[in-house]
């Protein structure tokens, strides 16, 4: 149970990169009163906890009714995460997302008086429960259908929140800590992590196909 709780904390750490977002937080968020920030932090996460549970217990029936098998989920969900992994080692994804921040910078630059509720988008989807995030949920939740199993995953991904909701209460302070030079260095190593257990999901999802296939021939 130890095993499967350490393995969702950290695919759930590296999907969604608590100290990686701290920085789009807090400039997403630059010179907007401390109350107002608080309240975005609280309920960008809360939205994307709702996502992620949505998806936990509703995936399994979604990919029923597209007549998706699991395998195939498992293959794509590895795939998807696979390139996830590389866009960390390349940072690309930390480009994307600086991109796709500094437009909505720009927006409400444009509308200086304005305090836009940025909590669904873009902080609770994609920044936090993400595309990385739903697939590692649906994935994990198809592979393990005990209760304690799911209670340690769920666990995993509720202390990885717990953690963007910290990063996000103490954004200015820990991009200051950790500066670019250590970011990059973390972003890095978990992704070489990730591209291992984005692996890991590709083979068993392989070999359960071919087992199925053989067992129906």
């Amino acid at each position: 149970m130890l095993d499967l709780f350490l393995a969702a904390f950290v695919t759930f750490f590296v999907v969604i990169d608590p100290p990686g977002v701290a920085p789009m937080f807090a400039s997403l968020t630059q010179g907007m009163p401390a109350a107002w920030r608080r309240a975005m932090a609280f309920k960008s996460v809360f939205i994307a906890t709702l996502v992620l549970m949505g998806f936990a217990f509703g995936g399994e029936w979604l990919l029923d009714k597209l007549h998706v098998s699991l395998d195939a989920f498992r293959i794509a969900g590895g795939l998807l995460l696979f390139l996830i992994a590389i866009d960390m080692l390349f940072e690309k994804q930390t480009q994307r997302r600086e991109e796709r921040n500094q437009k909505v910078i720009e927006e409400r630059l444009a509308h200086p008086g304005e305090h836009d509720d940025i909590s669904v988008f873009p902080l609770a989807i994609p920044l936090i429960a993400g595309p990385g995030a739903i697939a590692t949920m649906i994935l994990y939740f198809t592979q393990n259908d005990g209760a304690l199993e799911r209670g340690a995953i769920l666990a995993g991904a509720g202390a990885n929140l717990a953690l963007t909701l910290g990063a996000f209460l103490a954004a200015g302070p820990l991009t200051r800590l950790m500066g670019a030079t250590v970011a990059a260095m973390i972003t890095r190593i978990f992704g070489i992590i990730l591209a291992a257990l984005a692996a890991q999901f590709v083979i068993d999802g392989v070999i359960g196909a071919f087992g199925l296939a053989r067992t129906a021939g």
